[in-house]
């Protein structure tokens, strides 16, 4: 390494001079991943020293790599195991590799698993990684209540994402209900074996839930949803309900009635919601309210829409696609509260009343849009727009073709 000369020009090695902790001092003040590696090419020592300060990894390994970065990382609190179903690797991550982690990183926070592992790999996590508190196995269609049971005694979870695994059923919600005081968020999306009677005992014990996700869980109704917004009324923010088509009216009401700070509310495909529930929650929590997602919610209006916008004072993101219902007049009121509306994105597909005059009354009140979609509004096309001298702001992004079914992976805050 070379020398360097000090104030009284004696030339001085710099590892020779710095302690390690001072080392540490000069890592932590760089900022990018691409400084942050050219400081560990510098020596060996300096190389040791940026490995064992890193925190997170992302990582394709078997049993012998991960040996080596439990070696090399002895400090990561965050590690991304997790595949994609479309580009998965043979045989992905096995039970083994589960093993190796949960007795070599044993400092891990954060763990990803998506599209992989069994039961018999969560019971070695469970028995191991005493201080994880995230979990996300996704989609990993194996697993059931048996090794996650062995999680929830295990670690100190407060988020965990079990969408997909569609052989969760309560038994798992009453174990984190009795192990899992601390838990924040839950994602059961798809796990159609849960039901009211399991989400009544999971807020039993899990009262400081602030985001919970049943979209597509066939089986939970009115009185889960009612079970929830009172057990977690002061911490509750985000509930997604997509497809949940036993829900109505009475939980909606009851969100109202309890769940004052509310910032997102998924109730896409909910079609027996009507007007009077939404605006009842609309008028509780009209200074929190954020993002909203109500398509296919066939029996809403102009009337709760347009208290929607003239209402809820935070609001950025909205969708209202397929709400055949919904008309030029839902805008009427936008702004007139004296608010400056927030509106960024917003989705009015297949509303085949809203013409280009509605429009052009949302774009006068909402100058931060930066996402409009309008596809298969017949009374709503690009030529149309022109016609009638529209200004769409310099940042606005509008979709006015494509299919219904194709997402939108820049906008599609909701799913």
């Amino acid at each position: 390494m070379e020398k360097l000369e000090n104030s009284e020009g004696i030339r001085v090695c710099i590892n020779e001079n710095l302690t390690d902790d001072e080392l540490r001092a000069i890592l932590s003040k760089l900022k990018t991943d691409k400084d942050k590696e050219g400081f560990g090419l510098v020596c060996k020592r300096w190389l040791h020293l940026q490995s064992t300060e890193r925190k997170k990894l992302c990582a394709r390994a078997g049993p012998l790599m991960l040996k080596k970065m439990a070696a090399r990382f002895t400090h990561l609190i965050e590690l991304d195991l997790s595949q994609s179903s479309s580009r998965s690797f043979f045989p992905g991550v096995t039970d083994s590799d589960l093993a190796v982690v949960a007795h070599g990183f044993d400092c891990l926070q954060i763990l990803k698993l998506q599209n992989c592992v069994t039961d018999a790999g969560m019971v070695a996590l469970g028995n191991g990684l005493s201080y994880l508190q995230s979990l996300d196995i996704s989609h990993c269609r194996k697993v059931t209540d048996k090794g996650l049971e062995a999680i929830a005694k295990g670690c100190n979870l407060r988020s965990l994402n079990l969408a997909g695994c569609k052989f969760i059923t309560d038994k798992l919600l009453q174990s984190l209900a009795e192990n899992c005081s601390s838990l924040e968020e839950l994602g059961l999306q798809g796990c159609n074996k849960i039901t009211d009677m399991g989400l009544a005992i999971l807020v039993n014990g899990c009262r400081q839930i602030k985001s919970l996700d049943v979209s597509k869980c066939n089986n939970v109704g009115n009185a889960g949803v009612s079970s929830v917004s009172k057990a977690c009324s002061s911490y509750l923010l985000t509930f997604r309900l997509l497809d949940c088509y036993k829900i109505g009216d009475d939980s909606i009401f009851s969100l109202a009635q309890s769940c004052k700070n509310l910032e997102t509310l998924v109730i896409g495909g909910c079609r027996d919601i009507s007007d009077e529930s939404l605006k009842s929650l609309v008028l509780a929590c009209n200074h929190s309210l954020k993002y909203l997602r109500m398509d296919w919610c066939l029996n809403v209006s102009d009337t709760s829409l347009s208290c929607v916008l003239s209402q809820c004072r935070s609001l950025e993101a909205l969708d209202i696609g397929c709400c055949e219902e919904i008309t030029d007049m839902a805008f009427r009121n936008i702004g007139s509260e004296g608010f400056e509306s927030r509106l960024k994105f917003l989705r009015v597909s297949n509303c085949p009343k809203i013409t280009v005059s509605g429009i052009g009354v949302l774009l006068e009140a909402c100058k931060s849009l930066e996402y409009l979609d309008v596809r298969s509004c017949p009374n709503v096309t690009k030529v149309s727009c022109y016609q009638a001298g529209l200004q769409f702001p310099d940042c606005c992004k509008v979709n006015f073709t494509g299919s219904l079914s194709e997402l939108d992976a820049v906008v599609d805050i909701f799913l």
